[in-house]
Formats: C-alpha cells, sequence, structure tokens
C-alpha cells in the first residue's frame, strides 16, 4: 500500500472526512499539521500550489484537496491509487 501524507489543520472539517474515507480504506494517514509552524504551510504551499487544506499526496503523487480525493473514490480509482 502506498504511503499516504495529508497536509491539515485540527479544526478542519475535510481534513477530518478525508482521514475518515481513507480510514475506512484501511490507511493510515501522516498528518503534517500546517496550523502549528507557519513554515510547514509554506512548504505545502510552495509543493501543491494551493493554500488550502487538506492537501493530500499518495506516494509521490499529489491528490489535491477532500474534494479531489472524493471525486477518485466515486470513478473507482481510489483504490488502485492506493495499490500502486
Amino acid at each position: 500500500m502506498q504511503k499516504v501524507v495529508m497536509y491539515c489543520t485540527e479544526t478542519c472539517p475535510f481534513c477530518r472526512n478525508a482521514e475518515k474515507l481513507l480510514a475506512k480504506k484501511g490507511v493510515e494517514v501522516e498528518k503534517i499539521h500546517v496550523d502549528v509552524d507557519t513554515a510547514l504551510w509554506h512548504e505545502m504551499e510552495k509543493k501543491t500550489g494551493r493554500d488550502t487544506v487538506p492537501q493530500i499526496f499518495i506516494g509521490d503523487k499529489h491528490i489535491g484537496g477532500f474534494d479531489d480525493l472524493s471525486e477518485l473514490e466515486m470513478m473507482d480509482e481510489l483504490d488502485e491509487l492506493l495499490k500502486a
């Protein structure tokens, strides 16, 4: 199973929803809390070109946010990405 990394904040409902969806798939998520260190927020922005959370990586591939993750699930593509 691919490593999953998620840039997130403690209070973000979209972050919690992404974590729940991935947990349903049996995936443990490495969370990087950008709300505790602005350097991490800037790192996220530089890597993704986005300034919203969550920002999710499956392996080396940037997936995007919760909406992007949900779309992959609806299109039955998420499981394949997680296995790759």
